[in-house]
């Protein structure tokens, strides 16, 4: 495996994310497995692998949709001003709702995407994300449920994470040589 020369070391392999992944999928499973209407949103662009691979082992029949948020503007720090720039296409209103998310670090994103959905007046509403990182938090949300939690002081790439809008192919998380300023 060719590893990029920026990184500086690999948090998660591609087996160790599959496998993780595949466990979460179970964990779908179980909790919508009496759902009628189930919406899996997909907060992108960042969860796309992590979605793409939870689906394939999801058994529920669900409807997908996605929203696309912004708070980072391609740096390593978060502007603290979220954006929505795509919202949903489907009515969530009576129905199950499970937010899929790369990471829930100050949770600013989270918060303002929950707020705004659960005023939509879904029957439920859940996240589940790949990553939590509990020691970034600036506002106080917990996912319910997560694949890994990750350090403060860990700035992650690859497999849906980027540097600069660059380097979200990688199929493995890894923490990023930060250029000296």
């Amino acid at each position: 495996m060719k590893i990029n020369n920026l990184i500086d070391k690999i948090l998660f392999d591609q087996n160790t994310l599959e496998k993780r992944i595949k466990e979460l999928s179970e964990w779908v499973n179980e909790q919508y497995k009496d759902s009628k209407e189930l919406i899996i949103i997909g907060l992108l662009k960042g969860s796309l692998p992590f979605l793409a691979q939870l689906i394939k082992t999801v058994e529920v029949d669900f409807i997908m949709d996605f929203m696309i948020t912004s708070s980072y503007e391609g740096t390593e720090k978060s502007s603290g001003n979220v954006k929505i720039v795509l919202d949903l296409a489907n009515n969530i209103e009576n129905k199950d709702v499970l937010i899929v998310e790369d990471i829930v670090d100050t949770a600013r994103t989270m918060t303002k995407v929950h707020s705004i959905l659960k005023s939509r007046n879904p029957k439920s509403l859940k996240v589940l994300t790949l990553l939590n990182k509990p020691s970034g938090r600036v506002v106080e949300f917990e996912p319910d449920k997560f694949g890994f939690e990750i350090q403060k002081n860990e700035f992650v790439v690859g497999f849906g994470f980027d540097w600069q809008e660059k380097m979200r192919q990688l199929p493995y998380i890894a923490t990023l040589k930060l250029p000296k300023k």
